[in-house]
């Protein structure tokens, strides 16, 4: 039986001209790198990161309104450092009881907002 095995891409949207917002907190705060959109997508607006082993795509809606309760939950391997320089930037955080996973594993946790709203979860492996 098939069995989903990995992460490939995370879409969020954004509301029309928060590109450069959108590329200062996922490139520089978040070290995610910009890609090209793919040809047939260029013409439209959005942005596109890669992290490691994921995609997250950007896209811009003419009605936005931000994601607040269903939100990607990201993995890193340094949530303290990802803390100190989300806060470092003038982002607030809000930290949460360890995620316990069924069938073993906990995970440290913290959420943070986009700069247009979108709620994120970082989440780092403590056991």
């Amino acid at each position: 039986m098939a069995r989903v095995s990995g992460l490939h891409h995370v879409q969020l949207a954004a509301p029309a001209g928060s590109e450069p917002k959108m590329r200062e907190f996922f490139g520089e705060v978040l070290g995610l790198t910009e890609t090209d959109k793919p040809a047939d997508l260029a013409a439209r607006g959005g942005v596109w990161f890669r992290g490691p082993g994921f995609e997250l795509h950007v896209g811009i809606e003419k009605d936005f309104v931000p994601a607040k309760k269903a939100h990607p939950g990201l993995l890193v391997d340094d949530l303290e450092g990802l803390a100190a320089r989300i806060t470092g930037v003038g982002h607030e955080i809000r930290r949460d009881d360890p995620l316990l996973v069924p069938g073993g594993g906990e995970f440290a946790r913290f959420y943070a907002t986009d700069p247009v709203g979108n709620r994120l979860e970082f989440l780092q492996r403590v056991r």
